[in-house]
């Protein structure tokens, strides 16, 4: 599975005194409706549409009032949701006040190693454009040449598909943002 991309610039969200870079960010596209979602995943099944919706719903209806009673909600082959916060801290325990110190909720959600192994088996990335300014180009090509830019040699580091794998060692040319 290939998963396009677009280049775009940015500056290190820690390291604001070095010169902007170019980052892949995921070229994302609009989610399913849920009509059509719950039609793709039921069909050469014997569930109705109409069941996995309900489903669906009882679901992002029970996790919420879960979550808010403390307790941390595994989705069996999925993931597991559960809140976080930060704090400010405090010398004396007298002193804690948890209505001006808890800061930041949030809802973190972990996903079942067998689905982030499913989801990242065998993905590969493909130049989808490059974004700059505003304007957005449909090809890394189509950049270099709205630019009076040159074209690569063939073989040359040019910011071709790559068939990268995710978990790579990391590095400088790492994207910070995601």
């Amino acid at each position: 599975m290939s998963i396009s991309y677009k280049l775009v610039q940015k500056k290190h969200p820690t390291k604001k005194s070095e010169p902007v870079k170019w980052y892949a960010v995921p070229n994302s596209s609009r989610p399913l409706e849920q009509k059509a979602l719950t039609r793709a995943a039921t069909a050469n099944t014997t569930t109705a549409p109409i069941e996995m919706e309900a489903a669906i719903e009882l679901l992002a209806a029970f996790i919420p009032q879960q979550l808010q009673q403390g307790h941390t909600v595994n989705v069996p082959g999925m993931g597991t949701f559960r809140l976080t916060f930060k704090s400010d801290g405090v010398e004396d325990i007298d002193k804690f006040n948890a209505g001006l110190m808890i800061k930041s909720p949030r809802v973190v959600f972990t996903p079942a190693k067998e689905l982030r192994d499913k989801i990242l088996h065998g993905l590969s990335f493909e130049n989808g454009g490059v974004l700059e300014a505003g304007v957005n180009y449909a090809s890394l090509a189509d950049y270099r040449k709205a630019k009076g830019l040159p074209t690569p040699a063939p073989g040359g580091t040019g910011g071709g598909t790559g068939g990268s794998t995710p978990g790579g060692s990391g590095g400088q040319g790492e994207n910070p943002l995601g």
